[in-house]
């Protein structure tokens, strides 16, 4: 007799019409109760944690509950049988049947009798050729499952952070991240055969080092996303593997402000910068220009600089400077006596 002599509802505790939820959840109650470094690592307690992973593993599993239900079935049916005629063989009136009712006993027999191994032998010859079958298909196209439950892997996510400058010109960015994925060894279940899947160490979970290369196009807008096809999660059952979704966040800088297209940006500048004019060095997108000031220019005065703003999509903004005259904290006795002398000359009273 064969392995099907195992109730393997009666040892999760559970019944035929139990859910997906209900077998996992009775399995990893009864897995933490009877494992070894729990229930002490004796013959009895193995045996029990075995047949336990050993239950699991087929109810668990769509295809093999299937099969499993449907030998059952027949099984249940031959033994009910066996019992049913035993007990009218005992309970039978003890009388001698004739000849011809012998003959017609029988031939009922063996029309009802069910003959466990001759069915057991035919179904392994089925199970067989659908497995060969499906192998093969399997062979001739990995993303085309005809007999299994193809499912492609689940997408990744992940964020990238890039310059306004590095917005406008495009660059090329190295990612590095740890993806993890369920074990395809054992399917998440932790075990096989009853042991644990020596490929996760019993978690379930595979997790993966990645390096990716990412080329941004020149004017990507904030928070775009690039996809990678094929760079997820791994499929399962032949499906194709999952995508990598990266989402492209632009960084302010402290420096300047956007506004559109345009850059809003503060230069300080001194004094007598500010009184005789002169020229200035000022960071834009594109390097470091000289920008000349005009005498008696103005705190606050905002100063132009058409074509340093933005390019998006062919249309460049423009960087607006706003001016700042700020007097130095430190200041020498002669530049002290000299803006005395300027207070002593001076001629303005603007209150």
């Amino acid at each position: 007799m064969t392995n099907m002599t195992k109730d393997y509802y009666k040892i999760l505790e559970i019944n035929e019409n139990s859910t997906e939820q209900e077998i996992k959840s009775a399995y990893r109650k009864l897995a933490r109760k009877w494992h070894p470094d729990i229930a002490g690592n004796t013959e009895d307690a193995v045996k029990k944690f075995k047949e336990i992973n050993e239950a699991y593993e087929v109810l668990s599993d769509k295809n093999k509950k299937a099969e499993y239900d449907t030998v059952n079935r027949y099984y249940n049916y031959s033994s009910k049988r066996t019992e049913k005629q035993n007990t009218e063989n005992t309970t039978r009136p003890d009388f001698k049947n004739t000849h011809n009712e012998a003959k017609n006993e029988k031939e009922r027999n063996n029309h009802f009798n069910f003959n466990w191994e001759d069915f057991l032998s035919k179904y392994k010859e089925y199970t067989k050729k659908y497995n060969d079958i499906n192998n093969k298909t399997k062979s001739e196209s990995k993303s085309e499952a005809k007999y299994g439950n193809s499912k492609k892997g689940r997408d990744i996510n992940t964020d990238v952070e890039i310059t306004i400058a590095e917005s406008v010109s495009g660059i090329t960015k190295v990612i590095n991240m740890i993806s993890t994925h369920e074990c395809k060894h054992c399917g998440g279940r932790k075990f096989i055969n009853g042991t644990t899947c020596r490929h996760c160490n019993g978690t379930g979970e595979k997790s993966e080092y990645k390096r990716f290369t990412v080329k941004i196009p020149a004017g990507i807008k904030d928070k775009s996303k690039i996809r990678l096809s094929g760079e997820g999660e791994p499929g399962i059952n032949g499906g194709c593997n999952g995508d990598l979704y990266i989402t492209v966040h632009i960084k302010s800088p402290v420096e300047y402000q956007t506004e559109g297209n345009n850059i809003i940006k503060k230069v300080t500048i001194t004094p007598y910068e500010a009184v005789l004019g002169g020229n200035i060095r000022v960071k834009t997108l594109d390097g470091d220009i000289n920008v000349k000031l005009s005498p008696k220019t103005q705190n606050g005065q905002k100063i132009r600089l058409s074509g340093c703003g933005i390019n998006v999509n062919g249309k460049i903004g423009d960087m607006i400077l706003f001016v700042e005259i700020q007097i130095p904290k430190n200041l020498s006795d002669e530049e002290l006596d000299l803006y005395r002398k300027l207070r002593d000359i001076s001629s303005h009273n603007f209150r």
